[in-house]
């Protein structure tokens, strides 16, 4: 399975459940006669677990994100009341934004960041 096809299968929404990656590590060791491509993925995925519980030690039952400001977005928009004004479609609010960039960007001094084939994914440092 190629870079990407590993990742999307494991991908929901912005994020990788810890317990997907758990899984297909178990899937793969229990193979009899992994190929080199499967014994690869193995490799990759475990490393990649294990760097990430460095950081959350619940990282195999949590979640590693990956397109983070879709994550803030969403924790902006579920957790966050905003001023009935900024909703009302009313001139002058309907003019103004939240810069989701910017409060993703923030947000990362609360995450560490990690590599896997490539593509940058975030953790909740605990």
């Amino acid at each position: 399975m190629n870079t990407a096809n590993i990742i999307d299968s494991l991908m929901n929404d912005y994020a990788i459940d810890g317990r997907d990656i758990q899984a297909r590590i178990d899937e793969l060791e229990a193979l009899d006669a992994p190929t080199e491509e499967e014994s690869a993925e193995l490799t990759d995925l475990t490393a990649f677990l294990h760097e990430a519980m460095q950081y959350n030690s619940d990282a195999d039952a949590g979640v590693v994100l990956h397109r983070f400001v879709d994550y803030i977005k969403e924790i902006i928009d579920d957790c966050y009341a905003l001023p009935k004004e900024l909703t009302s479609g009313e001139w002058p609010y309907r003019h103004i934004t939240i810069n989701y960039e910017a409060a993703a960007e923030e947000a990362k001094a609360d995450y560490a960041e990690l590599t896997f084939r490539g593509r940058n994914f975030y953790i909740q440092a605990c």
